[in-house]
């Protein structure tokens, strides 16, 4: 018997980091974060900076492998991870030129077998309005780039992969939902729950 994963996918700004820090109390689990600020090329791939642009998605393909690896998962506990591994190609779709993006799926069906699956997924989202809205209080200067076009293009993303996955998945409309209420909290862990 391995330790069970649960994975949070959504949007940039939609609460994954949140959530699963507050799930983490809640559920007494650790937390496996993406290592976005380890990046180096993040910042100039997200600015359009073409020539970083796929260092920067095999970065972040090669970390979640190494944090999510079968080989060296415990055999016992709950993790939760901001992120799923299935989004890495969401963000491989929409900022990789072809040749590139042929490339960084070559190596993605390679390592894509020696990663622990989600035994549940969380799949948060909100509006365009509410995820600009907190893409500005939090002043990342990379996420400035991001328009009300490419976060609509990433929310249909997202809808699309879930058909792929084979895991229960809770769906969250963080608009609606305030994760960060106690009791509200308490409802979404008793759905996790209700799973592992």
């Amino acid at each position: 018997m391995s330790a069970k994963l649960i994975s949070i996918i959504g949007p940039p700004a939609v609460g994954k980091t949140t959530l699963a820090e507050l799930l983490c109390e809640e559920l007494a689990a650790e937390l496996i974060r993406e290592d976005y600020a380890g990046n180096p090329f993040l910042s100039e791939a997200y600015l359009g900076d073409n020539k970083a642009m796929l260092p920067s998605q095999l970065y972040f393909l090669l970390s979640r492998v190494k944090q999510l690896s079968l080989e060296t998962w415990s055999q016992d506990g709950l993790f939760i991870s901001d992120y799923g591994f299935c989004q890495d190609r969401i963000y491989a779709n929409e900022k990789l030129i072809s040749d590139d993006l042929g490339l960084y799926e070559r190596v993605a069906r390679r390592v894509g077998g020696l990663v622990k699956q989600p035994d549940v997924l969380i799949n948060l989202d909100a509006t365009i309005e509410t995820l600009l809205e907190r893409i500005a209080e939090r002043g990342r200067e990379f996420e400035k780039v991001f328009t009300a076009e490419f976060l609509s293009s990433m929310r249909e993303d997202y809808k699309q992969i879930r058909q792929d996955l084979i895991c229960p998945i809770i769906d969250i409309d963080s608009n609606k939902v305030d994760i960060t209420n106690p009791s509200q909290l308490k409802s979404v862990a008793m759905r996790v729950r209700a799973y592992i």
